[in-house]
């Protein structure tokens, strides 16, 4: 009698843990008071202990198959009933082994679901094959055939579990990754059964000769253990926590199947082997450790959205798949050359390899498409992360610039503060003695204006410094009409004639007045130089709400008011960099960055003036505006 001993399948891990965290509230007491909290939490605790109990329970079913098993094999002479005895019992673990593994697959996700689904599989091989072996020797009550059909369910239910393992749940992967592996195992797994048809399947079914496919099916089985358990063994090593802890007792399962399927040879070479003898409890053993790493196993998901940084399991996966796509014409010859053969084996295995070598350059193709397609949006990325790189050099290189003059800013402002403090203080003194009416007057403009250049050059030992701005409720209507008188000498020098249409409501941010009335003057200024150097005669000064955005605009009514470019973080190109320069915006920018503001100008400031300030509103409840934030000795009345 033929005896093909059962595979030895992995376990699978137990999936996640079953029991939930507990939600986390701000307030403890409105959780004590609430009881619905406490049902909820009741409900849960009782979930998890009718599952506790249900795997305990189903632990002990299993451990008392095995313990009835061990009984029979030591009591029951060699009969009929010891073999019926034996067969069932083997069919219960192994079915045992197989649903305990459904519901990791169930709950899992993406490339850890299929490696569920895979190991599943694999000890569902073993179970058919289990069963087929059982209808034999218990319904038929005859020997399992020496050319047995079934044999290839024995020897495929490797094959993916071999898949599962070269997974490598244990580790995060891509979706592009996954797909490509999943070509590498289909590869290998043609391969294999290539391998099955070419050496044992002709002496089946082209050639029957019993001895000669035990031997070829032997021979292979014992390659394709060895290179399961050299895979097995290698993920025991490489992984490590719950995972280590997993593939180690797969490991100890497998060796022991292992030993027990050529315990069960050695014996039966002595015609000392029956179902259900001592020989069989060692594989038994291996059957129920399946559903224990099945039921008490619990490893951890791999973070999602983070990739592997390893590739060498990659490379190594591909290697194999070419190597097993290239060995196709080495069989080929080997088949050809074969004389010790009959001729109708070797034309039936040249055929065959023909078909293989087809169908796997088929995959090959398509792998290697995937492969271009990734190839090319890799070149892609790459060419917009160096053009993203030269961007972020010119940015760098611009801060380079702004960071000296900054310094040198920073260096004439501590100059300047000396003959300002001298000037403020000659002009109030001036004040306190007997003037004209037009004498006062001028003594207070003077003193307006020296103010505000005092207020600048504070503004620029900020900006110098890079210290945080002292920010307050401001109205952007105060702010832009004082700009507006500040910058009448210069307008009304160039007859230029400023228009303005602020809303009547005011436009409150959050800033610092000083810093966001310098940004308003250097806009104001530029815009009148490029309209006075277009000779255009007329500047629109606008303001309005959008969206709780406060709106600021300067134009000359141009077409190129409706063409406008995000400047700032947003607008990285050399040639705008340069246009913000010529403007003289540097520095504005860099303010409004800083008050969570920016700028729109035209591409082309030769084509006109359209230039659009855009800063958030804050709410009127919590903080009023106090005068604007603006120097009450130098705030105006509403310019019209």
């Amino acid at each position: 009698m033929h005896l093909a001993p059962p595979l030895l399948h992995p376990a699978v891990p137990a999936g996640r843990s079953t029991t939930s965290r507990l939600p986390i509230f701000d307030s403890r007491v409105d959780y004590f008071r609430n009881p619905n909290n406490f049902q909820w939490q009741s409900k849960m605790a009782c979930k998890g202990s009718l599952l506790r109990a249900y795997i305990k329970l189903w632990a002990a079913a299993v451990a008392a198959c095995l313990a009835t098993l061990i009984l029979a094999a030591l009591i029951l002479p060699h009969s009929f009933r010891l073999t019926a005895l034996s067969d069932v019992v083997q069919c219960l673990l192994l079915f045992s082994g197989t649903v305990s593994l459904i519901p990791h697959a169930v709950k899992a996700r993406g490339h850890l679901r299929l490696f569920w689904a895979l190991m599943a599989t694999g000890i569902a091989f073993w179970f058919s094959y289990q069963l087929c072996w059982t209808y034999f020797e218990v319904w038929l009550r005859q020997d399992v055939p020496d050319l047995f059909v079934g044999d290839i369910v024995l020897f495929l239910q490797l094959v993916p579990l071999m898949a599962a393992l070269l997974l490598r749940p244990h580790a995060p992967q891509d979706e592009y990754a996954a797909r490509l592996r999943r070509l590498d195992f289909a590869l290998l797994l043609i391969w294999w059964v290539y391998q099955y048809v070419l050496i044992v399947i002709p002496w089946q079914y082209v050639e029957a000769n019993p001895a000669a496919y035990n031997h070829n099916l032997n021979s292979l089985y014992l390659l394709e253990k060895l290179a399961f358990l050299s895979i097995l063994f290698m993920s025991w090593q490489c992984s490590k926590g719950g995972w280590k802890t997993f593939y180690a007792s797969l490991f100890g399962a497998s060796i022991t199947y292992a030993a027990s399927s050529y315990l069960a040879n050695w014996a039966l070479s002595r015609h000392t082997y029956y179902s259900g003898s001592l020989y069989d409890i060692p594989l038994a053993i291996s059957m129920t450790w399946i559903t224990v790493i099945g039921l008490g196993t619990r490893v951890p998901e791999p973070q999602p959205g983070v990739r592997s940084t390893s590739t060498s399991h990659g490379l190594w996966l591909a290697r194999l798949g070419m190597i097993a796509a290239f060995s196709l014409p080495l069989f080929a010859a080997w088949a050809m050359l074969d004389n010790t053969i009959p001729l109708s084996i070797r034309s039936f295995r040249v055929v065959l390899t023909l078909a293989a070598a087809l169908l796997m350059g088929l995959m090959v193709f398509v792998r290697q498409r995937l492969l271009d397609r990734e190839l090319l949006r890799l070149l892609t990325h790459s060419r917009e992360s160096f053009g993203n790189l030269k961007r972020l050099q010119v940015q760098i290189t611009e801060s380079e610039k702004l960071a000296s003059i900054g310094q040198l800013v920073g260096g004439a402002a501590h100059e300047l503060n000396n003959p300002i403090t001298a000037m403020l203080g000659y002009s109030d003194l001036l004040l306190t003695t007997p003037l004209t009416p037009e004498q006062s007057d001028m003594a207070r403009v003077i003193g307006q204006h020296v103010r505000r250049t005092k207020s600048l050059v504070a503004s620029l030992l900020s900006f110098a410094k890079q210290s945080p701005a002292a920010m307050a409720a401001v109205d952007l209507n105060i702010l832009v009409r004082t700009a507006i008188k500040l910058a009448q000498p210069q307008w009304q020098g160039l007859k230029i004639e400023v228009r303005t249409a602020l809303p009547p409501e005011p436009l409150l941010v959050r800033g610092d007045s000083n810093q966001l009335l310098q940004v308003c003057v250097q806009i104001i200024n530029d815009a009148v130089h490029s309209v006075s150097q277009q000779n255009s005669r007329t500047l629109t000064i606008t303001g309005e709400r959008k969206d709780e955005i406060a709106v600021i605009s300067v134009s000359d009514a141009s077409p190129a008011a409706g063409r406008v470019q995000t400047l700032g973080t947003l607008s990285t190109d050399p040639a705008y960099a340069k246009t913000l320069s010529d403007l003289g915006l540097s520095a504005c920018q860099g303010i409004l960055q800083q008050h969570s503001g920016r700028i729109l100008c035209p591409q082309d400031p030769a084509a006109g003036i359209a230039i659009r300030v855009e800063l958030p509103i804050i709410s009127t409840a919590g903080e009023k505006s106090s005068g604007a934030g603006v120097p009450v000795t130098w705030q105006p009345q509403p310019f019209a």
